[in-house]
């Protein structure tokens, strides 16, 4: 019995293990943290005056005897999730992995028995669980307003698009993780996140589209584009009109975009992270 406590103290935990625990203590982290108050506070405040301009002028376009379900929740939630999405994103992935840097908390964590797969995927995951809080909240108004205008008449492209915004979601923390494992600052991590989620790829597509006049595939807004469209009935689709056209990502290549982003981002952060040395 004595030969064996020894063994079992000494024994490292399994993968698994540490990315819970990692996982865990950052999600808590997060959780009491200034950022997640703040989030929260956007969150209600939009959803604050959204539900007192709706109740006090009654849009026809959205509660009017003419208007459906889907004309609500496509105003209510369409107009500001894929916002909230990234400002979630880059709230709680921006500095996931240059936190270990800037405040030198790798210095005691890395040179422990754990692997830095383990603190990264376990940090991308509390990331993505307090993000998906915020997410939910905004939701949760959003249906409660839905029942009261219309009852339990809930459509299912909007439970479409929520899930496409979770997708996106995953998008925007692979995007935001990568930064963060090349900067060892914080700021520059979040600000350059900020810049080419919130600015960049709307003005890029936009050039690429008005220049060019092809199809900009390739960037991440454009697939997330879905997450609005869902709601229009027929789906839309690309046209072309005085030799302009106007692309319209399907779902299936929406979906496949923010894959594509999420997966490539994600493994250029954790192979960054495996690579910098903390000196």
């Amino acid at each position: 019995m004595s030969n064996d406590q020894p063994h079992a103290a000494n024994t490292v935990p399994g993968s698994l293990v540490q990315v819970g625990v990692t996982m865990k203590y950052t999600l808590l982290d997060y959780l009491r943290s200034r950022r997640f108050v703040i989030m929260l506070a956007i969150v209600l405040i939009i959803s604050a005056l959204l539900t007192v301009l709706v109740a006090y002028y009654r849009p026809g376009s959205m509660v009017g005897s003419g208007a459906t379900t889907i004309d609500f929740y496509s105003t209510w939630w369409g107009t500001f999730a894929s916002f909230l999405t990234v400002i979630s994103g880059i709230f709680f992935g921006g500095d996931g992995i240059a936190a270990e840097f800037q405040n030198k908390t790798g210095y005691f964590t890395v040179p422990n028995p754990i692997r830095r797969s383990s603190i990264y995927i376990g940090k991308f995951l509390a990331s993505f669980t307090a993000a998906t809080v915020v997410l939910v909240v905004y939701l949760a108004i959003a249906v409660a307003n839905g029942l009261f205008y219309f009852g339990a008449n809930i459509p299912s492209q909007f439970g479409e698009s929520f899930l496409f915004a979770w997708f996106y979601l995953l998008a925007v923390l692979g995007f935001t993780f990568m930064f963060s494992s090349l900067f060892k600052t914080s700021s520059y991590a979040i600000l350059v996140s900020f810049l080419l989620l919130i600015v960049g790829f709307s003005l890029i597509s936009a050039l690429i589209e008005g220049l060019t006049n092809t199809e900009p595939w390739y960037i991440l807004s454009y697939g997330a584009s879905i997450i609005m469209d869902v709601f229009t009935s027929p789906y839309p689709t690309t046209i072309t009109r005085a030799g302009f056209t106007t692309y319209v990502a399907s779902i299936p290549e929406g979906l496949a975009i923010m894959a594509a982003y999420f997966i490539v981002s994600s493994m250029l952060g954790l192979i960054l992270f495996e690579r910098k040395e903390f000196n």
